[in-house]
């Protein structure tokens, strides 16, 4: 009997070690991959992993979100996490448990919305864009003009800008300068349809010379219904060899010159003289590259400009925004009286 009982508390305490130890074990398994180890009152913050981002540098940003970084890095090295961390943004939400931070971690790179209009330079453009991706501005300038890129692609330092359609994309916050930069290139090539390239070649225009173009019409006026006939005084001086002209190239030879942050209101006669290969009133054709971003609607007033034969425009004071259009020169200047006078009224000097 004595024997019996003996092995009856053996065998209950047996029994009750391993409970304890099984109970100890999915407790620890419990905390180890799905309680609540977030430590922040929003809702939820992003991590922004930087490409070829070691361990230490995630120990960095991770942990003080975390309520137990050593539950959470215990399950990274089970789950052979931290042997393929990946760059990229990714959303921990207030509650995750370590499962589902490294399962956010692991598939769930998120994508952002890189939007760009309004640029008048490639230097801005690029830093634009380096405010939302992981390429820095340096970097996206150097992939920009890289010398094997420009040869391959027919462009050089200048004309690459034309190659930047703004819009919104989409892309993953870790892209690279190249990625960038090549997937603009590709948007282009798509935009560039076989009957956009026809309609150039109709005009004698490459893509690139309609962007250029585009981005002259677009800084002489916002008026989007009036594009297609500055469009047309524009083609009109080119088929006639006339030297374009345009002030607003002439703006930006003084900014080039001055600062890009410099305001000009009034182009001057001496302004006409400054030697710059994108001074139009001293060089025939086209300038070497864009002066501007142009939008799909100026690029499609070249595409589509009016058939007619005005040479000349000056800006019509009773209707800001438009311009007065002229055949002849002595008409022009005609025309161009009623803005000199205003000019003079309202003490517009630079």
């Amino acid at each position: 009997m004595e024997k019996k009982r003996v092995y009856k508390i053996v065998i209950s305490i047996g029994i009750l070690s391993f409970l304890f130890i099984s109970s100890a074990f999915i407790f620890n398994y419990y905390k180890t991959y799905y309680s609540n180890n977030t430590n922040f009152n929003e809702e939820s913050i992003f991590l922004y992993i930087k490409t070829e981002s070691g361990l230490n540098n995630l120990k960095k940003q991770i942990t003080p979100f975390l309520k137990d970084s050593s539950t959470f890095f215990n399950a990274a090295y089970k789950t052979k996490y931290v042997l393929n961390i990946k760059a990229g943004k990714y959303e921990i939400k207030k509650g995750f448990s370590n499962k589902e931070i490294i399962n956010s971690l692991k598939f769930k790179n998120i994508p952002v919305k890189v939007t760009f209009n309004n640029i008048e330079r490639i230097e801005n453009l690029a830093s634009r864009v380096s405010k939302y991706i992981e390429a820095d501005s340096l970097s996206l300038m150097n992939s920009f003009y890289d010398k094997t890129f420009l040869e391959n692609n027919d462009l050089n330092t200048e004309s690459v800008f034309s190659i930047f359609l703004p819009n919104t994309y989409e892309f993953y916050w870790n892209t690279n300068a190249n990625e960038f930069r090549d997937k603009m290139l590709k948007q282009f090539n798509l935009f560039w349809n076989l009957s956009r390239i026809e309609k150039a070649k109709s005009y004698g225009l490459s893509p690139i010379e309609v962007s250029i173009l585009a981005s002259i019409v677009q800084r002489e006026t916002p008026k989007i219904d009036e594009r297609p006939t500055i469009s047309g005084v524009y083609y009109n001086r080119l088929k006639k060899r006339m030297k374009l002209q345009a002030d607003p190239t002439v703006v930006y030879t003084i900014k080039q010159k001055k600062g890009f942050d410099k305001i000009i209101k009034r182009v001057l006669y001496r302004d006409l003289k400054i030697k710059s290969p994108y001074n139009t009133y001293l060089y025939k054709g086209l300038p070497p590259g864009p002066i501007y971003m142009p939008d799909v609607s100026s690029i499609e007033s070249v595409l589509n400009l009016q058939d007619h034969n005005y040479l000349f425009f000056v800006a019509d004071v009773k209707r800001p925004g438009y311009h007065m259009f002229a055949n002849t020169l002595s008409q022009h200047n005609r025309n161009k009286r009623q803005y000199t006078l205003w000019l003079r009224k309202n003490n517009i000097r630079r």
